[in-house]
């Protein structure tokens, strides 16, 4: 993850800002005139005090009231407006990059590997939005006029001022040292809660094995032991922003008093009127009420600051598409040269030296010892894990040199870990197509021949799967899986242990929508460890130890096999001896 964001993300980003460039400044014309309208208060007092009290008038003060209460509405209008607007501007952004945000959660796994377990973009989203949708900002609006007031306070008299002053001086050191002391128990705190949250998520997911082999009480005490950690760094981040708040809320009250306690003395010595002495003192409160609320929302807004810097540079890791000119999608032939694939992020092979090549029609089964690199392999020629070294060329074509959503749709894939969607059966066949077509969607489970299992169901097509296809078996869920595979007649079709969770019948399917996919002219790879799973193709691939062993005709690879096989057990049993 510490690749620059490109040019264009950049732009995005930056243009999404921009966008808001307009709304600012009208919010920021608007804390002018409710700024301005805080003055209400202390200059009703002022008037109170020095003329209505000395007049005795109460025409004078019904006048002084009735325009104090037209200010205050006013500004509660224009208050309510701002605190509404900020939402829509949070909002905007949002709308703004949610898009970009889902598009590298969901890639995030194919392009950082294990590093990118610690980003969540769209939980960032949520934050920035969150702190420009709170009263954070507007704080920040309010903090500029600081000087204003402190001007207007020396204006009643250059000690009133000098003592507001020098407060406003310390409690702005005080709110320094608050950000560079906070900072970082504060990326902590995101950083543990990012790891809780992956936790808690994984445990939601493998709830089966968890319950089956009696893994909750050990994983419910590692959950207690990081959670008992994260809310350490939680509080230790939280105990030092209220510390600074709590000295600077007290040290504001402080200098409340402190400047009516000068005020009277001033009064007293006939230097003042008492409403000026009063006025001065509610005007430098509120010269420093922003800064007390920055303080308290400081912890937002740092988070937000992170979220955002984590959402630059997150962003510029999807991958940019380098395709000018759109290239037909393939239909003739798939070939690997000297190609060599690993896991995203981790810089190690796994598979390396294959070279092959299948026209229009060829069936290719892959077969090889548990982590021989079979389904590094598959993954690699569908294009979502890296190609180190080499190449995969559809009709000729780096496969690079499509866009990633369109090639998608002459590919089809079933993962050996079948992942199906909270959503319809139709959906998760028509790969939530935004125009699904229903003869297609029908076409496609008739092809994996699971159509009658589907009509079966409660809602048949419109049944609901539930989260990862709980309401399905696993053999259902992977032969739905491959008629999502299938959908649209894709050109390749790659197929990791399709098998695994079918009995006769539906390995009898497999391989028939297998001949069949073969006969219309699709090249068909299948990665498997029983032999029934490669009985619909004719040539094969042996891996082992990340690379190619023997390659070539189903029957002479076959006969290889074994007879390398035999001659391990020879040396193994001989090494016994």
């Amino acid at each position: 993850m510490s690749r620059e964001p490109s040019t264009s993300r950049r732009s995005l980003i930056a243009g999404t800002i921009t966008s808001c460039k307009s709304a600012f400044l009208a919010i920021a014309g608007v804390s002018i005139v409710i700024n301005l309208l805080m003055l209400t208060g202390p200059l009703f007092m002022l008037q109170v005090y020095d003329r209505v009290l000395a007049s005795r008038s109460l025409p004078t003060l019904v006048v002084l009231a009735g325009l104090a209460a037209a200010l205050y509405v006013f500004f509660g209008v224009l208050e309510g407006l701002r605190a509404r607007a900020l939402g829509r501007v949070g909002a905007k952004i949002d709308v703004g990059l949610s898009g970009e945000a889902f598009a590298s959660n969901a890639s995030l796994p194919l392009l950082a590997g294990a590093k990118g377990q610690r980003f969540e973009p769209v939980a960032d989203l949520d934050r920035l939005r969150q702190f420009l949708s709170g009263a954070g900002p507007s704080a920040i609006f309010d903090m500029p006029w600081l000087p204003l007031y402190l001007a207007i306070v020396f204006l009643f008299h250059p000690i009133l001022g000098l003592v507001a002053t020098g407060g406003a001086i310390v409690i702005a050191i005080l709110t320094g040292m608050n950000e560079w002391l906070s900072r970082k128990p504060t990326a902590e705190a995101a950083a543990h809660g990012s790891r809780r949250s992956t936790f808690s998520a994984d445990a939601r997911r493998y709830a089966e094995a968890i319950t089956a082999m009696g893994m909750m009480g050990a994983l419910r005490a590692r959950w207690e032991t990081e959670n008992v950690s994260f809310l350490l760094v939680q509080s230790k981040a939280a105990d030092r922003a209220s510390l600074f708040s709590t000295i600077i809320k007290t040290l504001r009250f402080v200098l409340q008093s402190a400047v009516l306690g000068v005020g009277a003395w001033l009064a007293v010595i006939q230097e003042i009127t008492p409403g000026v002495m009063i006025a001065a003192s509610i005007i430098t409160s509120r010269a420093l009420a922003p800064v007390e609320l920055a303080v308290a929302h400081w912890r937002g807004f740092v988070s937000a600051r992170q979220s955002f810097d984590r959402l630059k540079l997150v962003i510029g890791q999807l991958p940019e598409s380098n395709v000018v000119t759109e290239m037909p999608l393939p239909s003739k032939s798939v070939e690997l040269t000297d190609f060599a694939s690993g896991p995203p992020g981790a810089n190690v092979v796994t598979v390396q030296g294959v070279s092959f090549a299948l026209g229009a029609g060829d069936g290719l089964g892959i077969i090889g010892p548990s982590g021989s690199g079979k389904t590094t392999l598959a993954r690699a020629i569908v294009g979502v894990w890296p190609c180190l070294r080499g190449a995969v060329r559809l009709d000729g074509i780096e496969i690079d040199r499509w866009d990633a959503d369109r090639l998608g749709t002459a590919i089809g894939y079933l993962p050996q870990d079948v992942q199906l969607f909270d959503a319809s059966v139709a959906e998760n066949i028509s790969r939530f197509d935004p125009s699904p077509s229903s003869d297609a969607i029908i076409a496609a489970a008739k092809r994996a021949h699971v159509h009658d299992l589907i009509v079966s169901l409660p809602e048949a097509y419109d049944t609901m799967l539930g989260e990862g296809g709980i309401a399905l078996s696993a053999g259902q869920r992977q032969r739905i899986a491959l008629a999502r595979a299938l959908y649209h007649d894709p050109f390749l079709i790659v197929l990791d242990e399709p098998n695994s969770n079918l009995d006769a019948q539906g390995e009898a399917a497999l391989n028939a929508a297998i001949r069949s996919a073969r006969k219309r002219g699709a090249i068909v790879i299948v990665i498997g460890h029983r032999a029934s799973s490669i009985a619909a193709v004719d040539t094969l691939l042996f891996l082992k130890d990340g690379r190619p062993h023997a390659f070539g005709p189903k029957e002479e690879v076959l006969k290889e096999v074994t007879v390398q096989n035999r001659a391990e057990l020879r040396v193994v049993e001989h090494g016994r001896a």
